[in-house]
């Protein structure tokens, strides 16, 4: 049986040929456009000589190129691996000679960095993206080559199988190097199939794309997802709240699919009140916990009800989700979707009885789930046990099957034997009326083994101390819970999806 996650792309296009595909600054892509677009870049990728299962790194922003790419690149039978244009030239190279890429597609913004990465790593081919306001790209070869293909020859559409990696995307690398999670066409159409079905998702929807498509959020929930159901994808290359209010306005956008700080800057940003995005009729949060103030916030601010869900870059995303208003449980992630499972289990790898009382590991097997590491196998050993993958997530699930996410195992902090979830603080912290954003992390402690320690972002125009900070969690949780140092930070620095990044902060 042969089965290519292109297909959702070809099946759209039949069906809504002229309804516009992408829009974008200064135009829009039609699905018939788009298909035609992504058969001339795959004749392009075999007319260089590029074969089914060579692997090809796509290192572009949310711009046009990259969806035409990704799904050329798919068509072609090759395999696609995203890369975050923000990386420097070793972690280019460290990527590219991983994943043994014959390929680099890079944007005009990152060139000099992706050609340094190339010729270090050996790859030969290196294709530029020149944008307006960019300029120009003095290296590699100009990506329209790829489009210039005889236009008269066959268009592939190779019939790969089922099993078959068609994306591998590498981990964040907080601990260690980054790994590259193998997905493959099964589970990537799995896996915006049921998502889909669970969102809600209509062929009427305009998809605010604010994730990068880099990422496994922005492409696996969000590109797959409404390419499948035929949705409108509204592309934004970089996140800036008042550029999101102008597109929301502009395209009528109707879903806001990001991660909690875009949640928080809409819900700080001076200058947007509910008329500006009243064409929204859900949010749609996941990649960090989202803090019950900011939810509880935007909701009554803007009347947009906000849905959580929880997935992993080895899971291809969604791994649990809340369905609707009617059936969500409000601060939890949701319930496993179809062909998913998720347990508990404790120190000792067995499951444990529902209940807050009970936290554990969060435990992951079913269609979603990656098939390894690529060219990893001790990484992919260590990652499963008895067929079930290990998130590092420390969480609980009610006894309704709703699951909820409490930190981070390897953000635990220790302290004098009490444990302490650095995120339940944070929530305390995101309920001041002054604090913009916060992050906890544990710190040495030659007494207690660990102290816990606030980096804490004010609102514009408030000043605080780092009593009055300490003092508000004190009056609000157990003493031993509270930060005794509060470290404060004119902003946070934030990893590709919005999140903070605590490896930086420790």
């Amino acid at each position: 049986m042969s089965l290519n996650v292109a297909s959702i792309l070809r099946e759209s296009a039949k069906t809504y040929p002229d309804k516009p595909a992408l829009l974008f600054d200064g135009g829009r892509i039609t699905y018939a456009e788009l298909d035609a677009l992504t058969d001339q870049f795959a004749r392009g990728l075999q007319a260089e000589g590029f074969r089914p299962g060579t692997r090809i790194g796509l290192q572009l922003p949310n711009i046009p190129q990259f969806v035409i790419c990704y799904f050329g690149i798919l068509k072609a039978g090759c395999v696609a691996v995203p890369m975050n244009v923000l990386l420097k030239a070793p972690e280019v190279t460290f990527q590219l000679g991983n994943s043994h890429a014959s390929a680099l597609i890079t944007w005009a913004g990152t060139a000099s960095e992706a050609a340094a990465a190339t010729e270090a790593a050996g790859v030969e081919h290196l294709y530029v993206v020149n944008t307006p306001g960019v300029p120009e790209a003095t290296v590699g070869v100009r990506y329209e080559t790829l489009l210039a293909a005889d236009p008269n020859l066959p268009a592939p559409f190779e019939q790969t199988e089922p099993g078959d990696t068609a994306v591998i995307i590498y981990t964040s690398g907080t601990t260690g190097t980054p790994k590259g999670a193998e997905l493959t066409h099964f589970q990537l159409l799995m896996n915006c199939d049921t998502p889909g079905r669970v969102f809600g998702m209509r062929a009427d929807d305009v998809s605010l794309v604010l994730l990068p498509l880099f990422h496994v959020f922005g492409l696996s929930s969000q590109l797959n997802v409404a390419i499948r159901f035929g949705a409108t994808l509204t592309l934004v290359p970089r996140f800036d709240a008042a550029k999101v209010i102008e597109v929301i306005g502009r395209d009528r956008a109707t879903l806001f699919v990001g991660v909690p700080t875009m949640f928080l800057a809409l819900l700080h940003h001076p200058d947007v009140n509910p008329d500006d995005i009243a064409s929204l009729r859900v949010g749609i949060s996941g990649g960090a916990s989202l803090p019950a103030e900011v939810l509880d916030a935007f909701e009554k601010r803007f009347g947009v009800v906000i849905l959580e869900g929880y997935g992993l870059t080895e899971t291809a995303s969604t791994t649990t989700f809340n369905i609707s208003v009617e059936e969500r449980r409000i601060y939890s992630v949701g319930k496993p979707i179809w062909g998913v499972d998720v347990q508990i289990w404790d120190g000792e790898d067995q499951p444990v009885p529902a209940g807050p009382e009970h936290v554990g590991e969060i435990v992951v097997r079913g269609v979603n789930v990656m098939r390894g590491y690529y060219d990893n196998p001790e990484a992919t050993a260590s990652t499963f046990t008895r067929g079930w993958f290990r998130t590092g997530d420390l969480g609980y699930i009610d006894t309704d099957g709703f699951v909820f996410i409490v930190d981070r195992m390897k953000d635990l902090i220790i302290r004098g034997g009490y444990n302490v979830y650095p995120r339940e603080v944070e929530e305390v912290l995101y309920a001041h009326p002054g604090i913009a954003e916060a992050a906890v992390i544990g710190v040495p402690d030659a007494r207690l083994g660990e102290e816990v320690k606030a980096f804490v972002t004010p609102l514009p125009g408030v000043h605080l101390t780092e009593t009055e900070v300490i003092d508000y969690v004190k009056e609000r949780m157990a003493v031993y819970k509270c930060p005794r140092v509060v470290e404060f930070r004119a902003e946070m620095e934030h990893g590709p999806t919005g999140k903070i990044l605590k490896k930086l902060l420790r």
